[in-house]
């Protein structure tokens, strides 16, 4: 134990902390409340005509038979990509489709930000042409029942709307695949060109000598969120779990790409943990506690989709995680055994001095999506905010809940 004073002076950093912490947190909690409005309609169709015309209304006559549930389309769509093999991103296997999900269809009614970012996606899949799907509750459910239905139990059993929305981007391109990406992102290119010649060159990890120069084509693509040296205290300072981490505000994969598997294995095993508590039973209150004390971003959030990544690479080809950094090489693509996986610029371009971590302008051909950083599942919750500050500002509370 240090001399008293020590502690004495770190608490005293605390204290003083807090006070300006509290200055600063009612204009947090102001920027954060959730402003609803109902857009007139003419403006909607004037601003917004594709989510005019394929969300909004989906009236469209004409044609062949349309499908009567989104579970139809999907079947179609399906059966449309297997039969041509022709609507593929480039040097890939994964499918041009979108998914993306929101609580309803109701356009005039979402936020700004969303309506802009998904009319984008729109844009791209009616110029492409690329299938789209917006999935809601309801659709989540009509999915679920038809592709996983064993699990619809343990999925309503997950406490927090954001874990269901983790786990059911990766079910939705496990069964259909495609492009899963948030209403709060856009693409920057076009996604059929996410995949290009140069992001397929063999590269090194010169710490180990190894050479990575798979011919396969492409099976499944993720992103960075964060790159900071391992050695460094910088990665948990910011709030991440992993010194190198993947994101899933986007992600894409052919249809039965393992490590999907893998990532609802590593979850049922903690949702049979759990269960095994009380009888089996998800459903009881004291279940509900405690799966909702774990932490979202480490139990279905990025520090899950980061580990499974991990553990399947250094089984399959024995990968150096940390050898994904982009930090000493210009931020270069990098292909590993099926998996792409892009630098920090390729789906989180244009982020600012602080936290930068390699990530190069919006404009720059690296960059294939924004992501505008919503949150919407986050609420306001002090004892958080204070840790974000805490961390950052004083290389403090290292361990204390980020949600």
């Amino acid at each position: 134990m240090g001399p008293p004073g020590v502690f004495r002076r770190r608490w005293q950093r605390l204290a003083i902390a807090a006070v300006i912490f509290c200055m600063v947190s009612l204009s947090i909690v102001s920027s954060r409340e959730e402003r609803h409005h109902v857009e007139p309609p003419t403006d909607l169709q004037t601003r917004h005509p594709l989510l005019w015309k394929h969300i909004h209304t989906s009236n469209v006559k004409g044609g062949d038979a349309k499908p009567n549930t989104i579970i139809e389309a999907a079947h179609l769509v399906m059966h449309l990509m297997n039969s041509t093999k022709s609507q593929l991103m480039s040097h890939s296997e994964i499918p041009l489709i979108v998914h993306q999900t929101w609580k309803n269809t109701q356009v005039d009614t979402w936020p700004e930000l969303v309506s802009d970012s998904v009319e984008v996606w729109l844009e791209h899949s009616v110029n492409e042409p690329m299938a789209y799907f917006l999935w809601d509750d309801d659709g989540i459910y009509q999915f679920l029942d038809e592709f996983e239905p064993s699990f619809t139990a343990r999925f309503a059993a997950l406490p927090r709307m954001v874990e269901k929305s983790d786990v059911f981007r990766i079910m939705v391109v496990k069964y259909i695949g495609g492009i899963y990406g948030d209403v709060d992102t856009h693409p920057l290119r076009s996604p059929a060109t996410w995949v290009e010649a140069d992001d397929l060159e063999p590269w090194y990890d010169f710490e180990t000598g190894s050479l990575y120069n798979s011919t396969k084509p492409v099976r499944a693509m993720f992103g960075i969120e964060a790159d900071c040296p391992p050695e460094s205290d910088t990665y948990w300072r910011m709030g991440y779990t992993n010194p190198v981490q993947l994101t899933q505000w986007a992600l894409a994969s052919a249809p039965g790409h393992p490590i999907l598997s893998r990532f609802m294995d590593r979850l049922n095993n903690v949702l049979d943990e759990v269960a095994a508590h009380y009888g089996g039973n998800l459903s009881v209150p004291a279940a509900y506690e405690e799966l909702y004390y774990l932490d979202p971003l480490t139990l279905t959030g990025p520090a899950a989709i980061t580990e499974v990544a991990e553990d399947w690479l250094e089984d399959r080809v024995g990968l150096r995680w940390n050898a994904l950094t982009g930090l000493y090489d210009n931020g270069k693509s990098k292909l590993v055994d099926d998996i792409m996986v892009l630098p920090i610029t390729g789906f989180s371009p244009g982020r600012g001095v602080y936290g930068n971590m390699g990530s190069k302008p919006l404009d720059d051909h690296d960059a294939r999506l924004q992501h505008l950083a919503q949150g919407s599942w986050k609420g306001f919750n002090m004892r958080v905010e204070f840790g974000k500050f805490c961390r950052t500002f004083l290389g403090l509370c290292k361990d204390w809940s980020k949600v």
